[in-house]
Parts: structure tokens; C-alpha cells; sequence
């Protein structure tokens, strides 16, 4: 039975999320998908979605999501070391946000990369960045 269709269910989406701008196909992606304010940018509190993609392939599809408010951060892990290399605190691989906000001394808020998945769905586009 499709619990979806009763009455009273939380209808649920699917998100679609798409990576643009990689210096090359190398590496891998990690990204934290999050409706958690405390979650974001890295999903260390527990609080959202973690995965692990190739940078080969940019492109990933969340399905049953609650709809609601969520934010994206994406690293380019271009070594495959499971962290964002840096220099002098300033980011030596690619990185990128839901809404592409502009970019000051950190990660934004999550208010500034905030998108709605409605529960027909959606689709976000992040750009990468490259510091250095």
C-alpha cells in the first residue's frame, strides 16, 4: 500500500541535484543535503544526508524527501582524501552551495543557500568555486 495516497499523508518529493563547474572529472564529490539549520554546511551533527559521488558523474537524485526548506554543500574532495584540503584556512579544492550565494570569509548561513522542495519536486543547479 502507497502511503502517500492515504488520506492525511505528508506527500513525498524527489530533488535533483546537479554540479557544474568542475576543474576536472577527478576525485570525488561529498555532499550534505539538510533541512537542519545546526546540520549545515557538513552534516556532522547527524542531522541530514550524506553522499559520496563520483566527480566523474556530478549529478545526484534524492527521492521521498518531506517537502520543506533544505540547504546543499558540496565539496570537490579532487584527492579523494575525505576533507577539504586547505592553505592558510583558505580552501584549496572546489566548493559549492544551493543558490549559489556570494561567498565571504566561511561557509554562508544556511538562510543564504535556504531552497523549498515543493512536493512536486525540484531541481538544484550548484556551481563550484576554486579559491586557488
Amino acid at each position: 500500500m502507497c502511503l502517500a495516497l492515504l488520506p492525511g499523508a505528508t506527500p513525498l518529493a524527489s530533488l535533483e541535484i546537479e554540479i557544474t563547474g568542475l576543474r576536472s572529472g577527478k576525485g570525488l564529490i561529498q555532499l550534505c543535503l539538510t533541512a537542519d539549520v545546526g546540520a549545515f554546511p557538513d552534516c556532522k551533527s547527524g542531522g541530514g544526508i550524506k553522499r559520496t559521488l563520483s566527480a566523474a558523474a556530478p549529478r545526484i537524485r534524492f527521492e521521498g524527501l518531506a517537502p520543506g526548506d533544505y540547504a546543499v554543500a558540496v565539496i570537490h574532495d579532487a584527492n579523494a582524501n575525505s576533507r577539504l584540503d586547505t592553505m592558510l584556512g583558505i580552501p584549496r579544492e572546489g566548493f559549492g552551495f544551493s543558490r549559489n550565494p556570494a561567498i565571504r570569509f566561511g561557509p554562508p548561513r544556511f538562510d543564504a543557500a535556504r531552497f523549498a522542495v515543493a512536493p512536486n519536486g525540484g531541481i538544484q543547479q550548484i556551481r563550484m568555486r576554486y579559491l586557488l
